[in-house]
């Protein structure tokens, strides 16, 4: 029972900060900067609740616009072979890295904010300092293909994944490795195709 009101309580964590960040995206699309607290009141939370979540209101506001611009699952898979993992995180992964492009400057100030937030906070790390886009993504990818996989090994691929699209190993090509556009994607590419092959049940 205890570990069922964990992860309820977990989970209301994950939606009161997307309701913080759905707030605060439909105000800015009426053309005004809010402060946090008309965001905390239009989530209908407390302006208390509202700084558990984000440092202040710069940190919000870089962040909102980058939530709905992530792609659906439904629009990117539409199409994608439904027995194919490889093909469809591949998929995945190449709409979230158009999206990383078109936004690179956003995300790397919405890091900064988290990284910052993460080295300061005093809790217990109950409160996300960052939203879990990718991973309802790669789960969608895989749906279709579950029974493919033993479900020990298809929680690590999932996580494994989640390592290889996003943002992080953007910086990673980009900053580190040095590589441009074209030799990033096909880094991913090949990584994605190796963590779900390595996963999959013997023939």
């Amino acid at each position: 029972m205890a570990v069922i009101e964990t992860a309820e309580r977990a989970n209301q964590r994950r939606r009161t900060r997307k309701d913080l960040l759905q707030a605060a995206a439909r105000l800015l699309k009426q053309g005004r900067r809010p402060s946090i607290e008309e965001v905390a009141e239009e989530a209908l939370v407390s302006r208390a609740t509202a700084y558990r979540y984000f440092q202040g209101i710069d940190a919000l506001l870089v962040e909102a616009p980058l939530d709905t611009a992530v792609p659906e699952a439904r629009d990117v898979l539409r199409g994608a072979p439904a027995d194919d993992p490889v093909a469809r995180v591949q998929r995945i992964d190449a709409a979230l890295h158009d999206m990383i492009i078109a936004n690179e400057g956003q995300l790397r100030m919405m890091l900064m904010h988290s990284l910052q937030r993460s080295g300061e906070r005093g809790d217990d790390g109950a409160v996300p300092p960052r939203q879990n886009r990718r991973t309802p993504l790669i789960e969608a990818a895989l749906a279709p293909v579950r029974e493919r996989f033993r479900p020990g090994e298809l929680r690590l691929l999932t996580r494994a994944l989640a390592l290889v699209v996003g943002t992080e190993a953007m910086i990673v090509c980009k900053d580190v490795l040095q590589l441009d556009d074209a030799e990033t994607r096909k880094v991913k590419r090949w990584a994605v195709k190796a963590l779900v092959e390595a996963a999959l049940k013997p023939a």
